[in-house]
Parts: structure tokens; C-alpha cells; sequence
């Protein structure tokens, strides 16, 4: 039973093949209008398909342009944090050194002992010393130079960072 319907639908595929050639023999210019028309379709297709893929990349372009925006700003935002809690932090220490100063310039001199006073302030002194040292600031020893020259070196420096 399984042959003789393989065998029928074998005949139905060569009749309906049969016809088809038929049919383009008869009409030929039918076939290229049919084909072209496909051609088109395929064509408007490709380029629906082109706009679309076109309108993603224009579309992702856009998200990576913003993208890009953000991190720039959260990165300008970050470093301006990031000075601003360094700089209060030195502040912070600063008003400490400041304020052992006030301390010893309200003292009574007349009352106090000078010796007492001299160490007092050289505390103070070794305290900002020790701060600066801690922020990475050192000494410019400037032997046996001019103050001038020394003091155009160091501004050259500063101005250059």
C-alpha cells in the first residue's frame, strides 16, 4: 500500500512539473514578469532588512555615545571628590597646628617660663614638619645660592605639574 502511494504522489509531481513547463511555453514573458516581481521583493527586502540593521548600529552608536558622556562626567565628578576630601583632610590637620599656635601666642608670657615657651613652639614647628613630610612636601636646602634663582627653580617647578 505504501508503493502505491509513493507511486501516486510521484505521478502528481510529474503532471504538476508537466504543467508548469507547459505553461511556460506557452506564456514566456509571464515567467520574467513572476521572476522580476520576486527579484524586487528580494531587493526591497535586502534593503528593509539594510535600514533596519542600519537603524540598530544608529541606535547603538547613540547608547555608547552616552555611555561614553556618563563615565566622563562621573569620572570629572570622582577626581573633583577625590581633591575635595584630600584638601579638607589637610585642612583638617592644619587647623590642629593652627591652634596649638593660638594656644601658645595667648599664653602670659610674663607669667610663663621662656625656656618652657621656646619648646612649646618647637613642638609646633615639628608638628607641621611632620605634616608636611607626611604629604610628601621636603625641604629645598638652598646653600650657598642666590634667593632669587632659588626661588625662580621652584616656581618653574610648581607651574610645570
Amino acid at each position: 500500500m505504501e508503493k502505491k502511494n509513493e507511486e501516486l504522489t510521484e505521478k502528481m509531481k510529474k503532471e504538476t512539473e508537466e504543467t508548469k513547463v507547459e505553461e511556460v511555453l506557452e506564456n514566456p514573458d509571464q515567467e520574467t514578469e513572476e521572476s522580476s516581481k520576486e527579484k524586487e521583493l528580494t531587493l526591497e527586502e535586502k534593503y528593509d532588512q539594510l535600514q533596519e540593521e542600519n537603524e540598530q548600529l544608529n541606535d547603538r552608536l547613540i547608547r555608547k555615545a552616552a555611555e561614553f558622556e556618563n563615565f566622563r562626567r562621573r569620572s570629572i565628578a570622582d577626581k573633583s571628590n577625590w581633591i575635595k576630601n584630600a584638601t579638607e583632610r589637610l585642612v583638617l590637620e592644619i587647623c590642629d597646628v593652627v591652634d596649638n599656635f593660638e594656644r601658645a601666642l595667648h599664653s602670659d608670657l610674663k607669667k610663663t617660663d621662656h625656656k618652657a615657651f621656646k619648646k612649646g613652639i618647637e613642638l609646633i614647628y615639628q608638628q607641621l614638619e611632620n605634616l608636611l613630610k607626611k604629604e610628601g612636601v621636603t625641604k629645598i636646602v638652598a646653600e650657598k645660592r642666590n634667593l632669587i634663582q632659588t626661588y625662580m627653580k621652584l616656581w618653574l617647578i610648581f607651574h610645570r605639574i
